[in-house]
């Protein structure tokens, strides 16, 4: 059955998605990256508590994650049930989307993640590179202007959908890219509370620990 493919797959896009790589990074150094700094297991915090190599390594993995899920998975599970393929596009969809929830909220963590921004990022790389390149290019602007990553991550969210639809007009890619847009958005809820009270922090500047 056709269900059973997407089921597979969306299982496979999840368990992916779901290493936490932020926090095995830590744990090589014996630190818990979810108890200093932004508490986050997301690249930006592994910058800031264990320097640039393993934020770009992590960076890295996490993009990855997203675009095996989405490029490549499907390819695997279509031969594993050929009688039962369903739509390739489809299928591309349902793993990316799995393995997104599976870094925002994977199971290896008690269901609490990232914010799923590489992910999506990788996500994206397979499903809508054109969109990805002028999103990326607005997280670049923003950044450059501001120095505020959670900022640059949500005006680049916000500008998604309409960045599908410039370069797909295509309206389920486009329902997609609006549903990863706002997940991004809402896991960044904590970050847009204190941009409007002015006490986010700018990256490079030393940030606190969490008490």
């Amino acid at each position: 059955m056709e269900l059973t493919t997407y089921a597979v797959a969306a299982l496979i896009g999840y368990l992916l998605g779901s290493i936490p790589t932020g926090y095995l990074a830590g744990r090589t150094r014996g630190i818990d990256i979810r108890k200093i700094g932004s508490g986050n297991i997301g690249a930006t915090n592994v910058f800031r508590i264990l320097g640039k190599p393993a934020g770009i390594i992590v960076l890295i993995i996490d993009a990855l994650k997203g675009y095996i899920a989405c490029a490549v998975v499907p390819g695997l599970v279509a031969n594993w049930f050929p009688t039962h393929t369903p739509d390739p596009e489809a299928l591309r969809i349902t793993a990316g989307l799995a393995a997104i929830l599976g870094h925002n909220f994977t199971c290896w963590l008690r269901f609490r993640g990232g914010k799923g921004i590489a992910t999506s990022a990788g996500v994206l790389a397979a499903l809508v590179p054109g969109a990805l390149l002028i999103v990326v290019s607005i997280w670049i602007i923003v950044f450059a202007l501001t120095r505020y990553v959670s900022l640059a991550s949500i005006c680049a969210s916000f500008a998604l959908p309409f960045a599908t639809w410039l370069t797909r007009q295509n309206l389920p890619l486009t329902i997609v890219t609006s549903a990863m847009a706002a997940l991004a958005i809402y896991k960044h809820r904590s970050n847009i509370q204190r941009l409007m009270q002015g006490t986010e922090n700018r990256f490079g500047k030393p940030r606190e620990a969490r008490p």
